[in-house]
């Protein structure tokens, strides 16, 4: 029996403000027996989803719904030479508190830029170099830093427009959710769970099908998650084979769920 009963791909986006409607944030659900199908926002002025609008649906959804495993494209936490150059504790609830604190990119109106520029903010004070990498970057071989602003589709403005909606479920769900890898490597059963995702290890596998680059990454984190549930293989990946001092670190850092 497959470990979830639906299986949602989030291709992500950091540009302009949370309420804005993002052509760039696409929302792919799949099911056991159904392929992934794009979800529309609900009806609205807006015709994409907005960052707000998209967390507070995961909100609804996951507390409300059948087990759900949930993958996102941006990075759910930072290199640990940013906890040790900052001296925070090596805790992710609490580095979600003190970045929120710092970067509250998730109020109206506000967009990273803002931030990132002091007109917002205390951004200046979180800050990080774009030569550190977490380990799960270096092992992709081709994930970028979580601080490798001004390119296009960069994940530092991503991750930093998205962590804070990742606290905000966090506060919403509660024990309902489990954050992999930070709650435990295995998950509980009948547990939705929400982890970070990389679709470049997986879009090339899949026929674009007329789907467009956001469209198509969204869609191949949900027909892996599928596939891969279904050849009850997602107990491997969830528990991948690293020393206890890789595990440790990831702990603070993050890992990517796929990752080879």
């Amino acid at each position: 029996m497959p470990q979830f009963s639906r299986y949602l791909g989030i291709d992500y986006s950091g540009a302009q403000t949370p309420t804005s409607s993002l052509p760039g944030l696409r929302l792919f659900s799949a099911t056991p027996s159904s392929p992934p199908l794009e979800i529309p926002p609900p009806p609205s002025q807006r015709k994409y989803w907005t960052r707000r609008g998209l967390a507070e649906w995961l909100a609804t959804e996951l507390l409300h719904g059948p087990p759900t495993l949930v993958g996102i494209d941006h990075a759910f936490s930072f290199p640990l030479r940013y906890f040790e150059t900052h001296r925070l504790p090596h805790d992710w609830p609490s580095f979600l508190d003190d970045f929120h604190h710092h970067w509250p990119t998730d109020q109206d109106h506000i967009t990273i830029d803002l931030i990132r520029t002091g007109s917002f903010g205390h951004g200046a004070n979180r800050s990080g170099n774009s030569r550190w990498r977490r380990l799960t970057e270096e092992r992709s071989r081709a994930a970028k830093s979580v601080f490798h602003f001004d390119v296009q589709g960069s994940v530092a403005k991503s991750t930093h427009a998205g962590l804070p909606w990742l606290r905000y479920l966090r506060q919403q769900l509660g024990t309902r959710l489990h954050f992999w890898p930070f709650d435990g490597w295995e998950p509980p059963p009948d547990r939705s769970v929400i982890a970070e995702i990389y679709p470049a290890l997986w879009n090339r596998t899949f026929p674009t099908e007329g789907r467009n680059a956001h469209q198509h990454d969204a869609y191949s984190v949900a027909r892996w998650m599928q596939e891969t549930d279904a050849a009850n293989q997602l107990p491997a990946h969830f528990s991948p084979d690293l020393n206890e001092s890789i595990r440790s670190l990831a702990l603070i850092e993050g890992w990517i769920l796929g990752l080879p």
